[in-house]
């Protein structure tokens, strides 16, 4: 910049703005000297910050004589500073880019809004609604103006930005930055709004073949002219500044682009639109240049979201579409050609184009993909995740913990693929000696982390790993590895190398031990015993796992076969069957039972009978985990052979107590009360405690329905329970002579210890069956005499209120028993409303009011489509209200409690006002207003506003009263119609915010 222009710029710069109270000599002198500098020939224009000054003086709001506020005058002194702020602009040439980065957006709505109204541009008017071609030029200027800047605008408002550390805090300066913040986002909001209407405008502005013409300073001061001295100038078609129709479409087409792609992030057909426009950009500079005077587009950016729009939109011209190695991954990613995408990754190793970002974000995607059940894509993440950890490994990077994890169970095609990689990402040839260390590094960390040899061999005999790593390292790593792995891997092939070496038979019966431990084959465990035993006849092999358990009733039978072979076989088939059925291998396990069983009926009718049971346990547990879970019924045969187990009597044969539990377990889950009730054997009754705590449970549900007179069942059924719950007292005298109380928590006074009947419960899923022993743990745990809250449950009523003997109940127990009932329940079923309900009750019980407030919600959501229908009276009763009416009041929610006092039979006004007397609530308060249906509550809130003299708050419920709805004259009808409405947003408002 010259001397002479530095001045001028000082001087224009430095000017002060034009205080209110100077004199129109001084003010039109200012003028003057302006537009002298505007009319020199200087390279530097005038600073854009003149531009605020004039229109912040022009927007100063006025003050009259009674000292009110008024909008800024429409006078001669404020149409000269717009004037003076437009000229401005004109001097740019209405350069948006410039005037963007240098202005706010309110400053410059406010001047684009001044260059409407100068324009000629009708207040009010749709700009969608107006024809351009019919317009002069400068007019149709001034609204592609206006429109191409709240494209940009709201395309700018998506990006980023990054926050200004602040300075000392001043409370003027914040006031201010956060009144422009506010104005901005009203702005902003407001162009948002209009969005399709200026996308409208410059679509029709592409279809003018025109030249337009913008404002110059010559043409404002012909508008500021009288009227009547124009001469019609500014309305010809030769007024002004010059565009092209070329340079309008490039740019709305360039701006049409951007905020077509913004769009495209919601609505993927939109970035077709965009690939039009920004292409049709690019042709537009190609064919008129770069130079132009009048707009300036940046390029970069353009190719950017030219490339952009070519990966993300598909394309007939396979060149542009396979030009870049993105849009190549992202056809490969939509086509599901993942041989190709291993392939480009593989390519990129050497070129390192693709950043590490895009590298691990596509990686990322495929295991998003597997996780969603695609199984086909483990092998591509893998073999991708390769191509990135080779990738990083020759760039210095970590390796990713990904790889770590893919890479736990190593097998030999993984190491192939892992080598493949290795080879073709660097060429040894012109690779840096550093590039080469880094590759040696890599493999020979891989060898020391790979317990299997025959892997580590793959690697080290390899060409790359020999090329990489010289004679005495590989030699060191050799010798690490066998100090590592004394013992040698027989159970494949030896690979012929330094491993070849004559194994021993120590070696060979160890291996034979593994494999003995690892299988599952019953031919197979069968074959390597023989060939064990053939090896020496001093071990019992039954002992070699700690793993193979059997039960005691049945080992002391197994160990008691005299044929070593055959007793090693028996048990160790015996074992793995039973592990397998504890770990749902239910195949393997039926596999293994049946090849036992296939054994031992040759010489043991005792261990066949044992057997039997067995598969009839493991049928019992494969039905209920396959078709059993979708409800469907089991097979006769199946229901037959429970019978005959249960009522089997074969003397001096071992059993399970699991079987017969999971038997009667079975019979109940399946509704088979009439056979426990009337067909079981009395003798097996007497014998079997879960055959009785079976039976007993099975009437007590068939007589659930029935009078009250037949609930001989469920008294029976309830002493037997108390009985199982009660404790043991014993008495103890001490060192010191006195006598002390001992109490057993596990009494042996019942047919079963608690902890028994407990497991024998978290058996079934037959939900009467369920809601049974539940409802008599309830009431249970009611009776006791210190009990402050009661717990509802369903046919409650059908048990005893007292019992005789109450200090000998384990209430603690009890009480621990019902909350591990209700949650094995509710993961039966979890939209039980009454199960529901016993968990609030027990969470009320317990003081905790917002997990208790939680349930209750949930109860009445499940039963009523999300209280888009009536909660049943059933569940929402007086004393569940009264709850929850608690439970606000105790979180300290006093409006809410207001409004679910309006939910019980006869309105609790007393506690209503006294919650709305509070003025400490940590609820919504007023915001709840709108679901108080009842006016006396709503009178009340009317005169405690107005008595603390809270106007907004009293208008809000003034509000509420006048609604038409409510009106006392109303039919009840209406009147009931008008509460459920209050009633159902209400309570939805409650579980949106407890859930």
């Amino acid at each position: 910049m010259s001397a002479e222009a530095a001045d001028r710029e000082a001087a224009t710069s430095s000017r002060p703005c034009t205080p209110p109270q100077t004199s129109w000599f001084e003010f039109l002198l200012e003028e003057a000297l302006l537009e002298q500098h505007l009319q020199k020939p200087s390279p530097d224009p005038p600073p854009v910050q003149l531009i605020v000054q004039f229109l912040e003086q022009a927007s100063k709001p006025s003050v009259n004589e009674q000292n009110q506020v008024q909008p800024p005058p429409d006078n001669k002194r404020n149409r000269i500073l717009k004037l003076l702020a437009l000229k401005v602009a004109a001097h740019l040439k209405w350069d948006l880019d410039v005037l963007e980065k240098s202005l706010s957006v309110p400053v410059l709505n406010m001047l684009l809004n001044e260059l409407l109204c100068i324009s000629k541009v009708p207040p009010g008017t749709k700009h969608v609604d107006v024809d351009l071609s019919s317009l002069p030029p400068t007019t149709a200027m001034a609204i592609l103006l206006y429109n191409r800047w709240a494209i940009r605008t709201i395309v700018q408002s998506s990006f980023p930005v990054k926050q200004v550390k602040p300075g000392p805090p001043q409370l003027n300066v914040m006031n201010q930055m956060q009144q422009e913040k506010e104005l901005t986002e009203n702005i902003l909001k407001v162009l948002k709004e209009q969005a399709a209407d200026s996308i409208l405008v410059l679509e029709g502005a592409l279809k003018l073949n025109k030249d337009l013409y913008v404002h110059t300073i010559r043409t404002l001061d012909l508008l500021a002219m009288e009227p009547g001295m124009v001469n019609g100038e500014t309305e010809s078609s030769t007024a002004g500044l010059k565009i092209s129709a070329e340079e309008i479409q490039c740019q709305v087409c360039y701006d049409l682009g951007a905020i077509y792609f913004q769009q495209g992030s919601t609505n993927a057909a939109v970035h077709e639109n965009a690939k039009e426009k920004f292409f049709k950009t690019k042709e537009l500079i190609a064919k008129n240049g770069s130079s132009s005077l009048h707009f300036t587009i940046d390029e970069e950016r353009l190719a950017g979201y030219c490339q952009a729009c070519g990966v993300l939109t598909s394309s007939s011209d396979d060149a542009s579409q396979q030009a870049t190695p993105y849009s190549q991954i992202h056809s490969c990613m939509k086509s599901g050609n993942y041989q190709d995408l291993v392939k480009i990754f593989l390519e990129d190793n050497l070129t390192l184009s693709l950043p590490v970002q895009f590298r691990q974000s596509v990686l990322r995607e495929l295991f998003q993909k597997a996780q969603q059940g695609n199984d086909a894509l483990d092998e591509v993440c893998f073999k991708v995740c390769v191509c990135n950890t080779v990738c990083d490994v020759l760039q210095g990077r970590t390796i990713d913990i990904q790889f770590c994890q893919l890479f736990l169970k190593p097998s030999k095609e993984k190491i192939d693929f892992l080598l493949e990689v290795c080879s073709r990402s660097i060429n040894l040839e012109n690779a840096s000696e550093a590039l080469k260390r880094k590759m040696a590094a890599f493999l020979k960390n891989l060898c020391l982390g790979l317990e299997d040899l025959q892997l580590v061999f793959m690697i080290s005999s390899h060409e790359l790993f020999i090329k990489l790593l010289k004679d005495d390292e590989r030699k060191l790593l050799i010798d690490q590895m066998r100090k590592r792995s004394p013992r040698i891997n027989l159970c494949t092939k030896p690979v012929t190398s330094f491993y070849d070496i004559p194994a021993s038979a120590s070696v060979n019966i160890g291996q034979l031990e593994h494999q003995l431990i690892l299988s599952v084959d019953p031919w197979r465990i069968r074959q390597i015993l023989i060939e064990l035993h053939g090896m020496t006849s001093e071990r019992q092999f039954w002992t070699i796992s700690n793993k193979w358990e059997v039960p005691n009733v049945y080992g002391n039978v197994i160990l008691g076969i005299k044929d070593n072979l055959t007793r090693d076989l028996v048990y160790i088939l015996m074992a793995k069957g039973l592990h397998c059925c504890a770990i749902k291998d239910f195949v393997h396990a039926k596999q293994l039972f049946a090849a036992c069983l296939e054994l031992v009926t040759e010489f043991s009718p005792k261990l066949r009978q044992v057997m039997l049971n067995e598969m009839l346990l493991l049928d019992i547990y494969t039905h209920e985990a396959g078709a059993g879970v979708s409800g469907e019924r089991p097979p006769s045969d199946l229901i037959s052979r429970v019978r005959g187990y249960l009522e089997m009597r074969v003397p001096d044969i071992p059993l399970r107590q699991v079987i017969a539990e999971e038997c009667v377990a079975f019979l109940l889950n399946w509704r088979e009360n009439e056979y426990l009730t009337m067909q079981v054997p009395l003798p097996l009754v007497q014998t079997n405690p879960y055959v009785k705590l079976g039976q007993l449970l099975a009437a007590t549900c068939k007589e659930l329905p029935g009078p009250k007179e037949s609930r001989r069942t469920a008294k029976d059924l309830w002493e037997v329970v108390v009985q199982i719950c009660s404790v043991s007292n014993q008495h103890k005298r001490g060192n010191d002579g006195r006598v002390s109380l001992i109490k057993h928590r596990e009494s042996t006074l019942g047919i079963m210890y608690r902890s028994e009947l407990l497991s024998f419960i978290k058996k079934l899923r037959e939900p009467l069956v369920l809601t049974t022993i539940l409802s008599l743990f309830v009431k249970l745990h009611n009776v006791r005499e210190d009990i402050v809250n009661d717990i509802a449950a369903e046919h409650i009523s059908i048990w005893p209120s007292s019992i005789p003997n109450l200090q000998s109940v384990d209430f603690e127990a009890v009480a621990v028993t019902v909350k591990e009932l209700v949650s094995y329940a509710l993961t039966i079923n979890a939209n039980n409303h009454f199960w529901l309900i016993i968990q609030a009750d027990i969470y009320f019980a317990t003081n905790q009011y917002s997990a208790a407030l939680h349930y209750y919600l949930q109860a009445g959501a499940v039963c009523s489509d999300f209280f888009n229908k009536m909660v049943p009276p059933d569940v929402y009763t007086d004393q569940v209200i009264k709850r929850m009416i608690k439970c606000c009041s105790l979180l300290n929610c006093h409006t809410q409690v207001a409004i679910l006092c309006q939910f019980l039979r006869e309105v609790d006004y007393k506690t209503a006002f006294k919650a709305l007397q509070e003025q400490s609530s940590h609820d919504a308060m007023d915001s709840y207003y709108e679901y108080i249906w009842d006016v006396t509550i709503l009178e009340y809130l009317t005169y405690l506003h107005h008595k603390r003299g809270e106007t907004d708050k009293r208008q809000i419920a003034i509000k509420a009263i006048g609604q038409t709805e409510l009106n006392a004259s109303n039919p009840e009808e209406v009147l009931q119609l008008a509460a459920q409405r209050r009633k159902k947003k209400f309570l939805q408002a409650m579980a949106k915010l407890y859930f």
